[in-house]
């Protein structure tokens, strides 16, 4: 599995909001594209990731 363009170890039966809170990353902060299609933030509790997927991870921060 990739994850912004990085090679990780992949685990069997783990959803993108698991990912999420492995990284410490606010669901409602980031967009998330898995395999070249944007994930709708409700998606993110039922999809399970698959091997070969190739995940992009943005990260939305504030600032002034």
């Amino acid at each position: 599995m990739k994850i912004n363009g990085k090679v990780v170890e992949f685990q069997n039966n783990k959803t993108v909001l698991d990912l999420l809170n492995d990284y410490d990353l606010n669901k409602d902060r980031v967009v998330v594209e898995i395999n070249l299609e944007i994930l709708e933030n409700e998606q993110y509790e039922t999809y399970i990731l698959k091997e070969h997927d190739a995940i992009e991870i943005i990260s939305f921060i504030g600032g002034g």
